[in-house]
């Protein structure tokens, strides 16, 4: 299936549909009229064989408590086989309604209040939250910009780790906003050195299929010389567009670990698993390779699309190198001071993004934009900051903004 043929089976109009992307527009920028290239998910639909299998659920008509498919774990590894090799077991898998849920349930269950929790700015949102919401100490690494790539200060990592006494990691990988596909010998390293200091390291590989073809994902599980201190949040979410359907892994490789978890579960986790997200999950697993295919092939084609034409038009603007994800990080500081970012952006392009300042008090003149949509989309897109940025240069002259 080639990209033109994806787009016209899958893309799917969102307006009225109770869409937080779309819908929300209004409450979440004050503007229902923007055009929305904000929150990771996407406005294609699942692959048909998913449609399928859960209309046939669905019409059987009873929704009650189930056990987790026999033929789970066989489907998930099948899927790894073929796209990571990553060898994960059946024994360190549980269950979650999300990776951010998950990530709140691991830091409470392996950290005390005060503790110190590092993350590598600019990274996505939640994992302040999660800090914070759970008072832990918030430690960070910012990632450095070399020849225009976001690389790990190794040094500051290790001196903040020590000076710190930092107990739990969040590795965000691929990373999110940049777009780095961290290298084997790049996530040795920090694995490497949280062994040295002890820290346990969670690393949330959401976006580990949606690699872009000339990147090879290496999970932390496979780059890791020591399991005990590794735990690894996945889900096929972000792959599918699946976030409602509430079904997210937590794979814990350390006998110890599970047991730790399983205890704290049983006193803060009574939930139960979602059988309509497994039975998609499952089944996008058997079937879903030329779907995701197709649909990397539409985001290639509106990264290089958006790099392409903004290095001609405007090429002031930074455009990140996108590795992995659908979530383009773009730098405009050579650009439009900082301070005015929501008035070009929002105001004047009538562009709904998600702000730097959300994935780093230091990235106020970035935004991320969403890839996960149709090419034409992504073409008003660069088309509108095109005209902004002719209002901006017929304007400057005269000192009016």
């Amino acid at each position: 299936m080639n990209t033109a043929e994806f787009i016209e089976t899958y893309y799917t109009e969102r307006n009225n549909t109770n869409s937080l992307k779309v819908d929300a527009l209004q409450e979440r920028y004050g503007d229902a009229g923007l055009l929305p290239l904000w929150v990771a998910d996407t406005e294609f639909s699942v692959p048909e064989t998913v449609k399928n299998v859960l209309s046939e659920r669905i019409a059987h008509g009873i929704f009650g408590y189930s056990t987790v498919p026999v033929d789970y774990f066989k489907a998930y590894d099948g899927w790894q086989k073929r796209h990571a090799g990553t060898q994960f077991q059946a024994e360190w898998l549980h269950f979650s309604t999300g990776v951010v849920q998950a990530l709140y349930d691991l830091i409470d269950c392996f950290t005390e209040e005060g503790d110190a929790v590092l993350v590598q700015p600019p990274v996505y949102y939640p994992f302040y939250h999660a800090i914070s919401d759970k008072k832990r100490s918030l430690v960070t690494n910012p990632l450095i910009l070399n020849d225009g790539i976001y690389q790990i200060d190794f040094a500051d990592f290790e001196t903040k780790i020590r000076d710190n006494k930092v107990k739990l990691f969040i590795l965000c990988s691929p990373h999110n906003p940049v777009g780095r596909v961290w290298q084997r010998e790049e996530l040795e390293k920090v694995l490497a050195i949280c062994e040295k200091y002890q820290v346990l390291v969670i690393a949330d590989e959401i976006h580990s299929d949606l690699i872009l073809s000339n990147q090879q994902f290496t999970s932390a599980i496979t780059a890791a010389s020591n399991l005990k201190s590794l735990i690894v949040c996945n889900a096929p979410s972000k792959t599918f567009n699946m976030a409602t359907l509430l079904n997210a892994h937590i794979w814990i490789p350390s006998k110890n670990n599970r047991e730790i978890f399983a205890e704290w579960s049983s006193r803060n986790k009574q939930t139960e698993n979602s059988s309509l997200g497994q039975l998609a999950a499952k089944t996008a697993y058997q079937t879903g390779d030329e779907w995701l295919q197709a649909f990397l092939g539409v985001i290639e084609e509106n990264y290089h699309y958006v790099k392409d034409r903004l290095q001609t038009e405007i090429p002031e603007i930074f455009v990140g190198e996108l590795q992995g994800t659908y979530l383009l990080w773009l730098d405009l500081s050579q650009w439009i001071p900082k301070e005015k970012v929501k008035y070009y952006i929002q105001d004047k392009a009538q562009l709904a993004i998600d702000y730097g300042e959300w994935f780093s008090e230091d990235c106020k003149s970035c935004i991320r934009i969403n890839l996960a949509t149709s090419p034409k989309n992504i073409k008003i897109a660069v088309d509108r900051l095109i005209v902004v940025d002719q209002l901006k240069k017929g304007v400057d002259n005269h000192d009016k903004i």
